[in-house]
């Protein structure tokens, strides 16, 4: 039953992106694109991935569509058609590197051969000495922010690059609080959908925390835990109006909250070097898994921080940008 469900999964997703490749109305491909999203969730679901379901539903399917479809606002709805050259010469591109793609798998070990690398080398050790050595259940934590620690750090920094690469191209345009006497933009906004949002949002920013320190026992973490309350804040944007968001949370504190992030990240490195240890090595901190848990600690706040502003941030730009 479960791999009929993945194949039938997987054809969707197949139907889905030739969709996408024949529709000139951006609009609808945004639309689709969440979709093909949501669809990869429930496949990520079934491979025994949650934690990637989480990221791929606040981020792939809710806060990229919204983004997607900001930017459409501001560039136009239908795509400039480039003839019939142009598309042929596409299609033959698409085609050959598709083909290069499938012929570079034929090397690639079996579906879970139990005798491929990633099975034979480091994943034994993982599984059997995480516990021992991190001192918390959930094994992918323990990869994601310890073993692989400079991975991780690599990854935040990235997230924050980009998001200052938006920045800029955006231009200086910035959002403002609202002075004495202004009235939120947007008061025309359905009433139902301003009191499910109201009842639904202060949920949601309970529920990032609870990701956020339940990430050593359960799916979640830092990165989970921040897309989930910048999506939380988008919302409150989308339906209350900009306006309101920049007054609860000004532009100009998420950027540096967002800097303070990954020099939080990095900062515990640091200080581990100083210590005499090596770079993010947290038995600088103590002993066994007491080091361990507050290393960990530190640099998934760091991943949070840096995470929500970051995805606060690029709404707000986009959206002052759509209101100028």
């Amino acid at each position: 039953m479960e791999s009929l469900l993945m194949i039938g999964l997987l054809a969707a997703l197949g139907a889905i992106a030739i969709t996408v490749a024949f529709m000139s109305d951006l609009l609808v491909v945004a639309m689709l694109s969440g979709i093909f999203s949501f669809t990869c969730c429930a496949l990520f679901v079934l491979f025994d991935a949650p934690d990637v379901a989480f990221t791929e539903a606040c981020v792939g399917a809710g806060v990229s569509t919204v983004l997607t479809i900001a930017a459409i606002r501001l560039v136009g709805r239908h795509e400039k058609r480039g003839g019939r050259r142009a598309s042929v010469v596409g299609l033959v591109v698409a085609t050959v590197c598709g083909l290069a793609l499938v012929y570079g798998t034929l090397e690639l070990p079996r579906f879970g051969d139990p005798a491929s690398p990633a099975s034979t080398h480091v994943a034994p050790h993982y599984i059997e000495e995480s516990k021992g050595e991190i001192g918390i259940p959930n094994i992918v934590t323990s990869v994601l922010g310890s073993y692989r620690g400079y991975d991780t750090m690599g990854e935040t920094v990235v997230v924050f690059t980009a998001a200052l690469g938006v920045l800029i191209l955006l231009g200086g345009a910035q959002s403002r609080p609202l002075g004495r006497g202004e009235a939120p933009a947007r008061r025309d906004r359905d009433v139902i959908l301003r009191t499910v949002a109201t009842l639904f949002i202060p949920m949601t920013l309970f529920l990032a925390p609870y990701v956020q320190f339940h990430g050593a026992y359960s799916p979640g973490g830092g990165f989970q835990a921040g897309a989930i309350l910048g999506g939380a804040l988008i919302l409150y944007g989308l339906v209350f109006g900009i306006d309101a968001l920049n007054k609860m949370v000004p532009e100009r504190i998420l950027r540096v909250i967002a800097a303070l992030g990954v020099l939080l990240y990095g900062g515990t490195g640091v200080v581990t070097m100083l210590m005499g240890h090596a770079f993010l090595d947290y038995y600088a901190f103590g002993a066994g898994p007491s080091g361990q848990a507050i290393g960990l600690t530190a640099i998934e706040l760091g991943v949070f921080m840096t995470v929500t502003c970051v995805m606060t941030l690029l709404f707000q730009r986009f959206a002052i940008r759509g209101v100028m």
